[in-house]
């Protein structure tokens, strides 16, 4: 099995279009096994606490819910 590995460097040169091509691809949810839909997830996730503005169209993807810490 091969491990994902997602760097700083891969995330700031991630374009609009292809947070959209992976989102679109997490949406359709058409995998040949569960370990490539998680691997998209993952990538996804990461992008949204890096670059969160790439990835605000699609966080109902992510399931994540806004919270407050305080």
């Amino acid at each position: 099995m091969k491990t994902l590995s997602i760097s700083r460097k891969d995330i700031a040169v991630i374009t609009a279009q292809e947070v959209e091509e992976l989102a679109t691809r997490l949406d359709q949810d058409n995998y040949s096994n569960a370990f490539e839909g998680l691997n998209d997830w993952h990538l996804l996730r990461a992008i949204a606490f890096a670059r969160p503005e790439l990835v605000e169209p699609y966080i109902h993807l992510l399931d994540l819910e806004p919270y407050d810490e305080a």
